[in-house]
């Protein structure tokens, strides 16, 4: 079923700002960045990249590309010169080359979106301050902090950086059992902010991956059920295995919520933790927010109406967002290749129902992402 909440009317008078033919700006250059390009070229849209890496897999695939390092504000302005709108495909971009970008073109999601994302702590405390529930956390600077705060959160619970970690980076589980030494643990992580999160006993990981346009009109794909491997991404199924309609209802309810409060505009996804409960459906627990288009979303580009890609590029263009319904109402499964499972493509080639995606990414590194394949199942 689509999950579609629009309350503008669905045509708008005059034409936007952003039409077929500017520049869409891509901050970053990896995967993420070359499926946005894609999308947009699809909509006659010519697409800028900007990131520090020439071997960049989104250069290939887009018109123009500025080689520089993200601090560079000479660059950068020269960049948001040539573009008509700005946006970005990963979270951790300075917030100063943010800002630069934002005085010299349209800049979407918005710098402020970006800061409350980048740092835990802050993200949490902005999203408890919504009236949403997540982990219980505490902030961790020094091993009295740490002491404190397991004493407070208790065990099992992880210690995070706040800062720049992604795909299992940045953090340590730290065990109900065995003593610990706090002042060795914290310095695994090189006197980097820290943030302790409790354990949350969840029994399913979700995910909202939703748009929100300039005009305040919201579109939401369906929550997706999410299994890691290693701390990263491994499987995307939907619609998610056993979720209520209640549980559903509330989880889309809570990414419109933080879209709102952040007057935040294009795709976000928002990763979400199904606590069993004996007398009901289960709570939502709000794990962390991802203010870009998400692995997890890498199924819609066959799987639903419009692409999450295709939907990010429709909001940051002030454009009329589209349907998020899956095609048909089928099942969908999306797998990401990782390191040397990129090595199958020809047998997953010959797969009828297989939808292949390679990044052109040279190296096949342990732990690096280097496709997925996307399956459309019969309805479930």
């Amino acid at each position: 079923m689509p999950f579609v909440v629009n309350t503008l009317p669905e045509v708008q008078p005059g034409l936007p700002e952003v039409q077929p033919g500017s520049t869409l700006g891509i901050v970053g250059g990896g995967q993420l960045g070359r499926m946005i390009a894609l999308a947009a070229a699809n909509y006659g849209l010519k697409v800028h990249v900007f990131a520090p890496d020439a071997d960049s897999p989104a250069f290939d695939v887009c018109a123009h590309q500025t080689v520089a390092a993200y601090d560079d504000v000479e660059a950068l302005a020269r960049f948001a010169a040539s573009v008509d709108v700005v946006t970005y495909e990963f979270e951790n971009i300075p917030a100063a080359a943010a800002e630069a970008l934002a005085a010299k073109a349209p800049l979407h999601p918005n710098a402020g979106a970006l800061a409350t994302t980048q740092d835990r702590l802050t993200e949490k405390s902005f999203i408890n301050g919504l009236g949403i529930e997540t982990a219980p956390y505490r902030a961790v600077d020094t091993a009295e902090d740490l002491v404190r705060a397991l004493e407070e959160i208790g065990r099992p619970a992880i210690l995070k950086t706040r800062r720049f970690g992604y795909d299992g980076k940045g953090q340590r589980m730290i065990r109900a059992e065995g003593a610990i030494d706090a002042a060795a643990i914290l310095g695994e992580f090189d006197g980097a902010p820290c943030i302790l999160e409790g354990f949350v006993p969840f029994e399913t990981e979700v995910s909202v991956v939703a748009a929100r346009g300039p005009d305040g009109a919201f579109a939401a794909y369906e929550p997706c059920a999410n299994e890691h491997r290693d701390h990263i991404l491994a499987v995307t199924r939907v619609p998610a295995p056993g979720i209520a309609p209640q549980t559903e209802a509330a989880a889309i309810a809570m990414a419109r919520r933080i879209a709102e409060a952040l007057d935040y505009v294009g795709i976000l996804a928002v990763e979400m933790f199904l606590v069993p409960q004996a007398d009901g459906p289960a709570r939502v627990v709000v794990n962390e927010i991802a203010p870009r288009v998400h692995n997890s979303g890498h199924w819609t580009i066959e799987g639903a109406t419009t692409s999450q890609f295709a939907q990010h590029v429709r909001a940051v263009c002030g454009w009329p967002l589209g349907d998020p319904a899956r095609v048909g109402g089928m099942a969908v499964e999306m797998h990401n290749l990782i390191g040397d499972e990129v090595s199958d493509w020809t047998a997953l080639l010959a797969q009828s129902s297989a939808h292949l995606h390679l990044y052109g990414k040279g190296e096949a590194r342990p732990g690096r992402k280097m496709g997925h394949v996307t399956r459309l199942l019969p309805k479930p």
